[in-house]
């Protein structure tokens, strides 16, 4: 049996559990306002905003640190194995929530919940790096970044609905169950990468396996593993191109987590709004993010099919994004009624995920195959101490009910990222051994 275009079945599939990821962890936001009364209905409001934000934290210091160590497993065990391992433990963590007792059991489910749902990232470059072409690997990760916006877009009014028929306990048993259902074309359908897997065309083999090929500086082409560059940690990190890599993703990803953890939370402080009303309206900003990441990708693989190099390409994608971002986090400090609120929330999820999925690709665009995991591990796990840095200041910050210091700080972060792109990369190509 033979299936056409198989490389886009696999990267729909990692869209598919980057949504189920998303409806998982945003499960605890939206449905916060009912946990803390049952859970700690004599603390105050600062207290609970300070207990919300500790257990966010300890979600985002596992998540780093499993980023780095899901790099490295994927890397071992290959694409197939790394996702069955991350999704399996990532769902049981999930319905383990629905028996929480308090911070610590909490804490607890969180850390697991954060260590498996990393290995989605790094897995997901590692894909996109084995079964595409260098010239598709933007759209394909746009269309993977695509499923973190839908999973939000989805998870937040699916959440708010379930609450109507179920207790919060039975909503973490529901979605923790969806992980489980994709493990089942997943293993089904992804047999072994493109290059032995028995149901890929010839056509689809070539088309991909040519593509991935690189060409030096005398045009020369080169393709084979062995001719690749894929140095040792020790080495990999002594190059200021890796940290190009890990400074950007530590400075950009913080933005998206400022909207993924505290929109529940801001429409609730700031506009009254209880668990139905932000049903309503917390899925739009996440509307704004699918766009971005599809419009990311197509311009990527626009400028690249008309005949732009990486290194343009992807310093173009990166900097529109970031300058989208900068005037309307800025916006963010007086953003009026919750309507224009979350539609600004969307423009800068827009500019976000325009630039994300570049960022995401650089690791491919710079090493051998067989590095890309660790090196995506290494910046997913700076992108997550960077979100944890701006976690832990926000109930500081926003104390008075005021976020414009919290989106100050966004924007600030948002010229650091370009700075380190075009500062540290110098030019965006395969990096060759030293001499």
């Amino acid at each position: 049996m033979k299936i056409q275009g198989l490389r886009w079945w696999v990267i729909v599939l990692i869209a598919l559990a980057t949504i189920i990821n998303y409806i998982d962890r945003q499960a605890l936001s939206v449905l916060w306002p009912d946990i803390v009364e049952e859970m700690f209905p004599d603390e105050s409001a600062l207290e609970r905003k300070q207990i919300y934000a500790n257990i966010s934290i300890v979600f985002v210091f596992a998540y780093a640190f499993g980023q780095a160590i899901f790099g490295k497993i994927f890397d071992w065990v290959g694409t197939r194995l790394g996702f069955v391992l991350s999704i399996g433990v990532w769902s049981l963590a999930t319905v383990a929530h629905a028996f929480a007792q308090g911070v610590l059991s909490l804490s607890i489910f969180r850390a697991i919940l954060g260590v498996a749902e990393a290995g989605n990232w790094p897995g997901a470059a590692k894909g996109n790096a084995e079964w595409f072409p260098t010239k598709e690997r933007a759209l394909a990760q746009g269309i993977f970044n695509s499923g973190a916006a839908i999973g939000g877009i989805i998870a937040i009014p699916l959440i708010a609905y379930l609450t109507v028929y179920f207790s919060w306990q039975m909503v973490f048993v529901f979605v923790g169950a969806l992980g489980f259902l994709w493990l089942v074309p997943w293993i089904i359908l992804v047999k072994a990468p493109p290059g032995a897997h028995p149901w890929i065309t010839e056509q689809e083999r070539e088309y991909i396996l040519t593509g991935q090929r690189r060409v030096d500086d005398n045009g020369d082409v080169t393709g084979e593993d062995e001719e690749e560059y894929n140095p040792s940690t020790k080495e990999l990190l002594s190059r200021k191109q890796s940290w190009g890599v890990i400074i950007a993703s530590a400075a950009i990803d913080p933005i998206w987590w400022l909207f993924v953890f505290w929109i529940p939370i801001y429409l609730n402080e700031v506009y009254a709004m209880d668990v139905k009303s932000i049903g309503i309206y917390g899925w739009v900003p996440y509307v704004g993010a699918m766009f971005g990441a599809w419009f990311g990708g197509l311009l990527a693989q626009n400028r690249l099919k008309a005949g732009w190099n990486t290194d343009k390409t992807r310093k173009l994608t990166i900097t529109l994004g970031c300058l989208i971002m900068l005037p309307s986090l800025l916006a963010m400090a007086n953003p009026g009624g919750p309507t224009t609120a979350v539609l600004i929330m969307a423009f800068i999820l827009f500019g976000f995920q325009t630039a994300i999925g570049n960022v995401q690709t650089l690791p491919s665009d710079l090493l051998g195959k067989k590095a890309v995991g660790t090196l995506s591990g290494f910046s997913g796990m700076a992108a997550k101490l960077g979100a944890v840095g701006l976690t832990s200041l926000v109930p500081i910050l926003t104390a008075d009910g005021n976020y414009a210091p919290a989106f100050i700080i966004g924007a600030s972060l948002a010229i650091i990222a370009m700075a380190a792109v075009w500062l540290l990369i110098p030019k965006i190509e395969p990096l060759k051994k030293p001499e």
